[in-house]
């Protein structure tokens, strides 16, 4: 049953133009190509398993993102407003947030802000 939540989700970010807008350093799957664009996202996929079985068919997915938003000391005043919108675009394509973390990634003196959606999708969503 395994959904391709990556391809809805990289789809969902780059076609949305206030959040593109705003990350000139633009949307990646695991890894940045460009280190020193900022603010970047990094979205990386958690979880997509299958769920609630009947009759040995599993009748949803769970999917959870980490979508990590990256911004250097120039571009740390635009870290809120890029979570806001990002909470925004998950929430209208039924993602949940259920967790939030700010770090500062040390070795490369990078502001990193975390967080994690998740969604459950039924069968006759797919």
């Amino acid at each position: 049953m395994s959904f391709d939540a990556k391809a809805e989700l990289s789809a969902a970010l780059v076609n949305d133009l206030s959040l593109k807008e705003l990350v000139t350093g633009g949307f990646h799957n695991r890894l940045a190509s460009d280190v020193n664009a900022f603010p970047r996202v990094v979205f990386t996929e958690l979880k997509n398993a299958d769920d609630s079985y009947a009759d040995n068919q599993p009748g949803s997915s769970e999917v959870r993102f980490q979508i990590s938003i990256f911004t250097d000391s120039n571009a740390v005043s635009k870290e809120t407003k890029v979570a806001k919108e990002i909470d925004r675009l998950m929430k209208s394509i039924g993602y949940g947030r259920y967790d939030s973390q700010d770090l500062y990634e040390e070795a490369d003196k990078v502001f990193h802000k975390a967080l994690r959606y998740m969604k459950v999708f039924f069968e006759e969503e797919k």
